[in-house]
């Protein structure tokens, strides 16, 4: 621990860049003092398992950090959804003041890691590194948000600030649009959206990301003898379906940022599948034409012009039927996109700032197609908005999962330091 420790207070030596004024400095301190007490609660949180499913294990997680974030001066509040979403709610902590912008900051509770899967508790594999279940994604940024306002409130500079702090507790599975209502509401209340998603290093940050919807292919073909596939019983529902799929990727697989993947295809005499379990059920022998072929995927874009010529493109596709087939194809959206924007950048300016006076070198924008969806896009339309502020690691979504150790404390220091900067 010791070894530790010592190997944070030399990461964090570099932070104290000439430009800081003598508040910020101030605030570097006390996030260097209070690296042992984050590192505690950070294994603490990452130790519970909060799959998006696991409803008591969410809430669990996020009384613990609405206990902190209590202690910061903040009224917590839990938002409940209804019984038949399946899921656990959100935490939502606010402190109302006069001074500079107001802000809403976001992370989210769950993992993909439900109760079932074998747990992977917090582990320090050396100096640098650590891993765990959502260790960067993303229990390291919500930790990291109230590390640096922990920092604040030690150094008495959270005093009439106007910031509200959003944990959803269903980002990784979201219960649908109504799940999503009072986040929306409340960001529009706000002047800047700052999001705490995994950090992809300390020299970028996300002004854009892509939005994801999902898509289901229906195939229907006649069925019967397999000897009269190609002739009286044309080409069979699996036929059918790879012609599409692959029509898909010859025509589509090269344009910037969209991306489609087909997550699951079965096919046969027969088919049935349980949205619930997400589940697929066959019948089919190899004498048998294929009646009947199903395909669920996704379909990831930047833009909402994007993704609705993407759509148009892919029905188009789907019309052209094999003899003796019928294709449907359905969409439904999920989360949608956050554009680049002129705003966005504005924010990323200040944060280089931030970055270079702390001796850290400049912070560019990331790609947008380096990242999946993320709540920060429900409001992307509504206000400023950066995302990628939280832990760096790799391997989120995996039992490789790991969290950058010394960049950690930097990167708390800079959202402190940022945050006191809007704040002002």
């Amino acid at each position: 621990m010791r070894k530790l420790l010592l190997a944070f207070l030399l990461s964090s030596q570099v932070a104290f860049g000439q430009s800081l004024t003598k508040p910020e400095k101030g605030i570097v301190q006390s996030v260097q003092k209070q690296m042992p007490e984050t590192m505690a609660f950070l294994e603490k949180v990452v130790n519970i398992n909060s799959g998006t499913l696991n409803i008591e294990g969410v809430r669990t997680v996020g009384k613990l950090m609405g206990d902190e974030l209590q202690k910061l001066g903040f009224k917590t509040e839990w938002i409940t959804l209804p019984d038949s979403m399946n899921r656990a709610g959100h935490l939502v902590a606010t402190r109302q003041g006069k001074k500079g912008k107001k802000l809403f900051l976001i992370g989210h509770l769950d993992t993909v890691f439900e109760k079932s899967l074998p747990m992977e508790p917090f582990t320090r594999l050396n100096d640098s590194t650590a891993s765990g279940q959502g260790v960067n994604d993303m229990k390291g940024g919500d930790v990291l948000v109230i590390a640096a306002l922990k920092a604040l409130q030690t150094q008495g500079l959270l005093d009439d600030t106007s910031i509200t702090v959003y944990f959803t507790g269903d980002e990784e599975s979201s219960g649908g649009p109504e799940s999503r209502r009072d986040f929306i509401k409340r960001a529009k209340q706000c002047d800047v959206a700052l999001a705490f998603e995994t950090a992809q290093g300390l020299r970028t940050v996300t002004t854009g990301r892509r939005g994801a919807s999902s898509w289901t292919l229906n195939v229907k073909a006649r069925s019967g003898h397999s000897s009269g596939v190609f002739s009286s019983l044309g080409y069979g529902a699996i036929y059918e379906a790879t012609r599409i799929l692959n029509e898909f990727r010859r025509t589509l697989s090269q344009e910037q940022y969209l991306t489609f993947n087909p997550g699951l295809i079965v096919g046969g005499a027969e088919v049935r599948y349980d949205d619930k379990t997400a589940k697929a059920e066959t019948v089919g022998k190899t004498n048998i034409v294929a009646g009947a072929t199903l395909v669920k995927g996704d379909l990831r874009f930047l833009g909402e012009a994007q993704k609705e010529n993407a759509r148009a493109r892919m029905r188009e596709i789907v019309d052209k039927s094999l003899p003796q087939t019928k294709a449907t194809i359905t969409f439904a959206d999920g989360i949608p996109s956050m554009e680049p924007s002129a705003a966005n950048d504005d924010l990323r300016k200040l944060v280089s700032k931030v970055s270079e006076d702390m001796g850290l070198g400049p912070v560019a924008a990331g790609d947008p197609g380096s990242r999946g969806a993320g709540d920060v896009s429900f409001v992307a339309a509504y206000l400023p908005c950066l995302d990628g502020l939280g832990a760096s690691g790799k391997g989120a979504h995996s039992i490789e999962e790991t969290m950058n150790l010394k960049e950690y404390p930097l990167l708390i220091q800079r959202t402190a330091v940022l945050i006191y900067r809007l704040t002002r």
